[in-house]
């Protein structure tokens, strides 16, 4: 019966072992599932603080791409330059008659002073004053282009003119009224070029004017 107790006693001993081993296993087990699980979410960390970066870089392109330059710098509203007036017109005239030519010369210049880019193209209005009256030039009909104008640039044109080598008086040039294209204001200049034009039977006028930039453009 003694014998029959202790070998109970150590049989229990024996599973209470057992089971605390069991016990320490399962802690230790789920240490270490813990432990993988906290080294699993490490990655995802990682991955998430890659996404931030590459958020921040988005964020650059999406700023870069909304830095667009602005349009019509110096023109009018909404991006369009608007045509030169007179008044922003500083108009000039000179003698511009190469030796050995037929005809005379006269460059009319135009210099933007109206503090923005405008437009002008196309043939100006050209009238010569004479003792006889007014006189107005006809169009030579070439192309005309566009010229944009900074301020303070200038372009010029050429009119043309018989020259009198009759030897009379001819008809006597007084002065040159000049009118921007698309204006109706004009601007009246002393005569640059030679005094006088050969008396014609009156069939048409002898004066011409070329187009804007037909005698080269200035800065």
């Amino acid at each position: 019966m003694r014998a029959s107790r202790m070998t109970i006693a150590a049989l229990a001993v024996v599973a209470g072992l057992s089971l605390t081993a069991c016990q320490n296993g399962d802690v230790a087990a789920d240490r270490n599932d813990s432990g993988a699980s906290s080294a699993a979410s490490a990655p995802s960390s990682a991955s998430g603080g890659s996404s931030s970066g590459d958020s921040a870089q988005d964020t650059a392109k999406d700023s870069d791409q909304g830095q667009g330059t602005v349009a019509g710098t110096g023109s009018d509203t909404g991006g369009t330059v608007g045509k030169c007036r007179t008044d922003e017109l500083e108009v000039t005239a000179k003698d511009a008659t190469i030796g050995g030519d037929t005809d005379g010369t006269v460059a009319v210049g135009f210099t933007n002073g109206g503090g923005r880019d405008c437009a002008i193209s196309g043939y100006a209005g050209v009238d010569l004053k004479t003792d006889a009256g007014s006189l107005s030039a006809e169009r030579t009909g070439e192309q005309a282009p566009s010229v944009v104008l900074k301020d303070g640039q200038s372009v010029s044109f050429a009119v043309t003119y018989p020259v009198n080598h009759s030897g009379g008086s001819g008809v006597r040039i007084t002065g040159l009224v000049v009118t921007p294209p698309d204006e109706t204001k004009s601007v009246s200049l002393g005569w640059p070029g030679g005094a006088s034009l050969p008396v014609t039977d009156g069939s048409g006028t002898p004066v011409k004017v070329g187009p804007i930039g037909s005698a080269g453009q200035g800065g």
